[in-house]
């Protein structure tokens, strides 16, 4: 709650009501950030459906508005010069902890919002609406809102066009988000698991949290596809990409960076953590292949490093010690 006085004379303590954080906010703010959006240029796909909202809803002010850890950033903006504001006082973080269409018909005659800087001065908002707009795993990333210096009401046939452009907005985000996952395995592909990676290193160097990271390949992988097909090749690669989702947390980042490579930041870990979980990803590995009676193994070499802001102030060089480590091993294996 934020304290806040109607005016100097009157002195009257008013309570600006902050907008509640979901229970999924770090998978919300993971998903958010694997849409490698945020702080990027204006884009036409979105910019056309903003103004098709404003023209159709004759409202002045239309925004995507995309709710970030402590902001609201607007990824296309019609009618207002900011690019983005506090959570704090943001309409849009209300409307996000909700399934259907927030509406403030009068921000004036709403406690939540009567003293909020948004509504008091510029850019005066006085109406309200705003639809959330879900990513494709259904979490909530921000709304497609309108606003309005004027209090004012929205028909039903306005409500449901609303939703509809909401919609072909959440279109054009899935477009966005289906470039970071890996199809075959479900789990982020290169450019995603570089972003979001790159996002955790800022967040471990900034509180000084130790970190590592897992480089992994497959041994032998040419001579599954050889003998068994690319069909049981690629049933490996998942298999092997479950395996490592059920062994690390949800908190650390996994990827395939391509082919038969794979990756695992893992925030808050020594080394030593990381060989250990090492053991019981292979052990898994073997668990499978007897349940499942497979003809072939799934085995593969890795490289641990250790995060050092220093020496890796960018995922590219953590990554890029992690190979040069796998390939040592990889390499003492066929030597023996």
């Amino acid at each position: 709650m934020v304290k806040v006085h109607r005016d100097s004379t009157e002195k009257k303590e008013i309570i600006l009501k902050k907008p509640d954080i979901p229970a999924n906010e770090e998978d919300r703010l993971e998903t958010l950030r694997s849409l490698n959006i945020l702080d990027t240029p204006a884009e036409e796909r979105f910019d056309r459906l903003t103004r098709m909202t404003r023209r159709l809803l004759d409202v002045p002010v239309v925004l995507v508005s995309l709710v970030d850890e402590d902001r609201q950033w607007f990824k296309s903006c019609m009618g207002l010069s900011d690019t983005e504001t506090s959570r704090d006082v943001s309409f849009c973080g209300h409307a996000i902890l909700g399934e259907e269409v927030f509406i403030i018909p009068d921000a004036l005659e709403d406690e939540r919002f009567a003293d909020n800087p948004l509504v008091v001065s510029a850019p005066n908002i006085r109406f309200y609406a705003g639809c959330p707009l879900r990513a494709p795993n259904g979490l909530k990333m921000g709304t497609l809102c309108i606003l309005d210096q004027k209090p004012r009401s929205i028909s039903d046939d306005d409500l449901e066009s609303l939703k509809d452009l909401a919609a072909m907005v959440e279109r054009e985000m899935a477009a966005v988000l289906m470039a970071t996952y890996d199809e075959l395995t479900g789990i982020y592909n290169r450019r995603g698991f570089k972003t979001i990676a790159q996002y955790s290193l800022n967040l471990c160097a900034r509180q000084e949290i130790p970190a590592a990271l897992v480089f992994m390949d497959l041994d032998k992988f040419k001579q599954i596809n050889d003998k068994f097909g690319h069909a049981e090749g690629d049933r490996a690669l998942i298999t092997f990409a479950e395996k490592i989702k059920d062994t690390y947390r949800k908190s650390d980042v996994v990827g395939r960076l391509g082919g038969d490579e794979f990756a695992a930041l893992l925030p808050n870990t020594s080394k030593f953590r990381a060989e250990n979980l090492i053991l019981l990803l292979q052990q898994s590995l073997r668990t499978h292949q007897r349940e499942v009676s497979q003809d072939y193994e799934i085995n593969f070499s890795y490289g641990i490093v250790e995060f050092n802001n220093e020496r890796h102030p960018t995922i590219d060089m953590l990554l890029a010690g992690g190979d040069a480590l796998m390939y040592e091993l990889k390499r003492s294996k066929v030597a023996n």
